[in-house]
């Protein structure tokens, strides 16, 4: 006996092309094995790659930081925010962006204000985290440092409206306390605890002050 066997001449149609089926496909194709071949995109595009590892990489949550801005600027507890984690999960990217913020609108012509706010920032937290230490206070320079700059966030939105009364000293003065006073009772709620007892307007004071002379460095005083 002789004789040949020859495979059949199977196409697979894979979007619009046509390509031979391998032998082992056309195998278990007449054992009534079905084999599903998927084409997919198994990468991302690069642009949406890329940026998602650069965030991974500097650590830097988007939707943790903006619920934190929400935290600062609606510090009532009756609305239900959870503003501890402000201080208790504390980052760096939220507070340097909100001081660099702050600090493009406080220009004006005078490109100086930007380093002595990002200094002021800076020290002025060290100096806030050195006095609670001594008071007693439980609390790392990271948290004082993005408690300060979160709290900068009143600062910048009475800056609009400085801008539209600027020629109305009396109500232009009443925005400026009460931005200031925004400011330093969303930073002194999260950073003055019960631990302080009765010292708490010995670290109240300061920071009360520092949030002062914020805005006489935007006003430009």
């Amino acid at each position: 006996l002789s004789g040949s066997i020859t495979t059949p001449d199977v196409k697979l149609n894979l979007g619009g092309e046509f390509i031979k089926e391998s032998t082992a496909t056309t195998f278990l194709r007449q054992r009534g094995t079905c084999v599903v071949i998927k084409p997919r995109n198994l990468n991302p595009p690069k642009e949406l790659r890329n940026s998602g590892q650069l965030r991974e990489e500097l650590d830097i949550d988007l939707k943790d930081i903006y619920y934190k801005i929400r935290c600062v600027l609606m510090p009532m507890p009756s609305l239900g925010f959870n503003r501890q984690v402000v201080r208790d999960n504390p980052d760096f990217w939220g507070p340097l962006a909100v001081v660099l913020f702050f600090s493009m609108i406080s220009l004006y012509g005078q490109f100086k204000v930007v380093s002595w706010i990002i200094t002021i920032w800076i020290f002025g937290s060290l100096t806030i985290f050195l006095l609670a230490r001594v008071l007693g206070g439980e609390v790392a320079y990271g948290q004082v440092l993005g408690v300060i700059g979160y709290s900068l966030l009143p600062l910048i939105v009475i800056a609009p409206l400085l801008l539209v009364v600027g020629s109305f000293e009396v109500v232009s003065t009443l925005i400026k306390l009460f931005g200031v006073f925004w400011a330093a009772y969303s930073a002194a709620s999260l950073l003055v605890g019960e631990e302080f007892k009765t010292k708490k307007p010995l670290l109240i004071y300061p920071i009360f002050l520092l949030y002062i002379y914020f805005l006489s460095l935007y006003t430009g005083v």
